[in-house]
């Protein structure tokens, strides 16, 4: 063997096996000129945090601001009365409150639509719009709230629909949707228990449907 490939191998030979495999070790000058760990300028201190969340709105702000826009005049017949008033019941009771009501005259009043309603589950699943024909009559319910009490009707009349004429759809209704709707008697022949009204219904101050309404009142059942 050729002495220098002889010389190699010694050297090789008198390495420790261990430090063959370690990263070199720097020195202590080395260490001491290694720069320092600083804070990562995205973590503010905690001083400026509680400035920030000082500055934020109080919490209920906004929903207060929002609420202050869907607020309703108080009503003049709730629930409860309405029920008093007309015969329909869930899922077909179309009215949730009156907000004004002048008697054989007019009534306003409000229909919440929501998305937990019935149709939706079938008018239509992936696109839920009120049918026009509940508009029409949830107006019709508005009507009844008028023609099933005095001067009008006397106690335990019934009323049905005689016709509807004129109707028209200016938008589609979705959950989340107030309908304010208004009737107002245009007609009404007592001897006969005819009476006719018109109706217009408004969603944020829009109209979105109108028609001209006929019903007939029944006579009140004779008690046997």
């Amino acid at each position: 063997m050729h002495s220098s490939y002889l010389l190699a191998a010694v050297a090789a030979a008198s390495i420790p096996l261990s430090s063959a495999f370690l990263p070199a070790t720097p020195s202590l000058a080395t260490r001491a000129a290694a720069p320092s760990l600083a804070l990562s300028p995205a973590r503010a201190p905690l001083s400026a945090l509680r400035m920030a969340d000082d500055d934020k709105p109080a919490l209920g702000a906004a929903a207060e601001k929002y609420s202050k826009g869907f607020a309703h005049p108080d009503p003049v017949l709730v629930d409860g009365d309405i029920r008093k008033i007309l015969p329909h019941r869930y899922p077909f009771l179309l009215v949730d409150k009156v907000l004004e009501y002048v008697p054989g005259e007019m009534a306003v009043a409000i229909k919440c639509i929501t998305a937990n309603e019935p149709q939706f589950t079938g008018h239509f699943p992936d696109r839920p719009i009120m049918p026009g024909v509940l508009q029409i009559e949830a107006m019709a319910q508005v009507g009844g709230i008028v023609a099933l009490q005095p001067p009008m009707a006397e106690p335990g009349q019934d009323f049905f629909f005689g016709g509807v004429d004129n109707v028209k759809w200016r938008r589609p209704l979705v959950p989340g949707d107030v309908l304010v709707m208004e009737m107002r008697v245009s007609a009404f022949k007592k001897r006969f228990g005819i009476c006719k009204m018109q109706g217009k219904g408004y969603v944020d101050g829009n109209i979105a449907v109108e028609g001209d309404f006929t019903f007939a009142l029944a006579k009140a059942k004779k008690e046997e």
